[in-house]
């Protein structure tokens, strides 16, 4: 049995289109003679290394040192430069200051609370050069508290090596709070299936509250968009993209 963790299957398994979408909208957004880019909650790297390959210098920050481990590898294999950090987003004192910060697919979302999402804006900030930007996203109220309760994706492999459940549930305990139950299922020589789980817990904010935290880190200005562009084109969106220049 050749054991895969968490980390690797999730790699594995994650849409690769939507590293695509985040690509499009850093370039679209970047300040005119961005050089240095910080990609925070940057797992896996892959978000990282199109950048690089694009000739932008690029640090990608994450908490999981496997995650980073395997980032080096995706970066080893695209012949590309990677500055790898392990960190916690919410005490960036080791970091320099960049020309722009990404942090994707709901990063903010899985710290503890508004306190937390505030220490690290400000965070960012500091960490931002004069006329930087940050970019990010963020699940909203309406997919937390409609679109996820009762949640549930299932896949399997044509060959059914591997197979992925997914369930979501309202978080009681939490305003726009959700509880993800996540299993990987690998299938063995001997026909057995290696089950590899993690329950996830995210939070969304309302708008106001997050422009107004923004504010208060810093930022002066801040474009709130939907659906990978910085307008809002739907009336309940479920994922909220920010442009946010220092």
């Amino acid at each position: 049995m050749i054991y895969q963790s968490f980390a690797q299957l999730y790699d594995q398994l994650f849409d690769t289109e939507m590293y695509q979408r985040w690509e499009e909208f850093t370039i679209k957004n970047l300040p005119a003679n961005t050089n240095s880019i910080l990609d925070l909650a940057g797992g896996s790297g892959r978000l990282g290394v199109i950048l690089a390959a694009r000739g932008f210098d690029v640090t990608v920050a994450d908490f999981s040192a496997e995650m980073l481990s395997i980032a080096d590898q995706h970066a080893t294999e695209a012949g590309v430069n990677l500055h790898l950090r392990q960190a916690d987003m919410q005490d960036l004192c080791a970091f320099p200051q960049y020309d722009a910060i990404t942090c994707y697919a709901d990063s903010f979302c899985y710290l503890a609370d508004a306190a937390a999402v505030q220490k690290t804006f400000s965070e960012i900030a500091h960490h931002l050069k004069d006329g930087g930007v940050l970019l990010f996203d963020v699940i909203s109220t309406y997919q937390t508290d409609v679109i996820y309760p009762g949640y549930m994706f299932n896949y399997e492999d044509e060959d059914h090596q591997r197979a992925f459940m997914w369930q979501s549930f309202k978080d009681d305990d939490v305003n726009h709070g959700v509880i993800h139950e996540l299993a990987f299922f690998t299938r063995d020589a001997d026909g057995r299936y290696d089950r590899v789980g993690e329950t996830h817990y995210e939070r969304a904010y309302e708008l106001p509250l997050l422009k107004q935290m923004l504010s208060q880190a810093g930022f002066n200005s801040v474009e709130v968009g939907s659906n990978f562009s910085t307008a809002i084109k739907e009336k309940n969106p479920t994922r909220l993209f920010f442009k946010c220049h220092k």
